[in-house]
């Protein structure tokens, strides 16, 4: 296993088992927290000065849908009440944050996202796009990185180590689970109960699979104008399933690589551009 997926394997376990590394075992220096306001899910991740998982917390919420704030005041909270909570853990303040945005979105829904870190008495010191904040955690400095979330998927292509190009379309596990309930007559929330139940995986996946389709081709159609980009880092909650690498291996006749713990590779990469109060 990497580097990377250890340090993700790490973060998942104190996310669900709600623990945090003693500060005995931290890098000396100050805390870096990046917050991920997802369609489905928010997370708040707290490294230390290296980059090393000291802390998370998750939060299931429509507050935000498609990278817009469509509930402001309950982000606010959402956001407020993970880092209370982690704050409890840690015994110390959490005082700023990154955080990011899907690419493509225009500047005030960037703004609305900035003004709810800042709501949540975080100053916020950075907004970069979550393609970009997938790549700095997984190393990429060649290739394409997909992030498929609940409400979009975001594709960035980085050449030595630069993003050269974004791009940003508006389907994600939200729409799985639609198609999940029109399928089998559920209400959307039951529809997303069974989606996220791993005992359904083989069977909801064939449901689904036309929504993957369309985001591989969208991927493929995308990076039809990068014929150098050999490998594309797939992350985000909604690529978990099993083929989904595979099925988008086969639109894009590239090789496609997902990391453990997909959800919190962003969330941890963004904290990544949170200089922990260094001018």
């Amino acid at each position: 296993m990497s580097i990377v997926d250890n340090k993700l394997q790490a973060f998942g376990k104190l996310v669900r088992k709600g623990t945090v590394v003693p500060a005995s075992d931290r890098a000396p220096g100050p805390l870096k927290v990046g917050v991920d306001l997802g369609t489905a899910n928010l997370v708040l991740a707290v490294t230390d000065a290296q980059n090393n998982p000291v802390a998370g917390a998750t939060f299931r919420s429509t507050v935000v849908r498609d990278g817009i704030v469509v509930d402001y005041i309950g982000a606010v909270h959402a956001v407020r009440k993970m880092k209370a909570d982690l704050e409890q853990r840690l015994g110390q303040p959490l005082q700023q944050a990154a955080t990011a945005i899907p690419p493509g979105i225009r500047p005030g829904n960037a703004k609305a996202i900035g003004n709810v870190v800042e709501a949540a008495d975080l100053h916020l010191v950075e907004i970069v796009d979550e393609p970009t904040a997938a790549a700095r955690l997984l190393g990429v400095k060649d290739g394409a990185v997909v992030d498929v979330g609940g409400g979009t998927t975001g594709i960035s292509v980085l050449k030595n180590g630069e993003v050269i190009a974004v791009f940003d379309e508006a389907t994600g596990g939200t729409h799985m689970t639609l198609v999940l309930a029109g399928a089998k007559k559920l209400l959307f929330e039951d529809a997303e109960i069974e989606k996220l139940d791993p005992r359904n995986e083989r069977d909801v996946f064939a449901l689904v699979r036309p929504v993957v389709d369309k985001m591989s081709t969208i991927v493929a159609r995308f990076l039809a104008n990068h014929p150098d980009v050999k490998t594309i880092y797939v992350v985000g909650g909604a690529c978990s399933f099993t083929e989904f690498e595979a099925v988008m291996a086969q639109h894009t006749g590239r090789r496609v690589i997902k990391p453990v713990e997909p959800l919190l590779v962003t969330p941890l990469g963004i904290a990544m551009f949170d200089n922990g109060g260094r001018q």
